[in-house]
């Protein structure tokens, strides 16, 4: 399905991104359409499935877990690590990815004991790596409808024309 977004397309996404909570009047204020107009396109691209749904941010600091981290998992097999994914509430994302790996998972646990336990859930499957995250310099970024004239065309070097 090819679709095109305008101004008004992106400035909708971008504003239900940073608050999904906003009201339909609110949003149509804030995107200079009324609040029908406004109520139409953004059920047009949820229907579309642009948007796929609403969601609360939380701080897990503040949720009692001190320790983010990301587990990267070698070749398993792929139902053994989805149904273990599905078990383990600590795992907030996991990605099956190309490359030396085959999983990352991204966790959340209260401490370095309860960070063993779910780490030891997949050890037993394959090989892993583990690191804890720090900080975070990005996160939960707003992402807006990809324009052709976005991707640079790559820098040919050494031929001559």
């Amino acid at each position: 399905m090819n679709l095109e977004f305008d101004a008004y397309d992106t400035r909708i996404l971008a504003e239900l991104q940073a608050d999904a909570r906003l009201t339909m009047a609110e949003l149509g204020r804030r995107v200079h359409l009324s609040q029908p107009a406004v109520t139409e396109r953004v059920r047009k691209l949820e229907s579309a499935g642009v948007i796929t749904g609403y969601h609360a941010t939380v701080d897990l600091a503040k949720l009692r877990y001190g320790i983010r981290a990301l587990i990267r998992i070698g070749r398993a097999d792929y139902a053994r690590v989805v149904k273990a994914v599905r078990q383990t509430p600590e795992c907030i994302n996991a990605w099956n990815v190309t490359g030396e790996d085959s999983w990352v998972l991204e966790i959340a646990v209260i401490d370095v004991a309860h960070l063993d336990s779910v780490v030891s859930r997949f050890c037993v499957m394959a090989e892993t790596a583990t690191s804890i995250i720090l900080s975070a310099a990005r996160e939960h970024q707003p992402v807006l409808p990809a324009r052709r004239e976005d991707v640079k065309a790559p820098v040919r070097r050494g031929s001559a024309r």
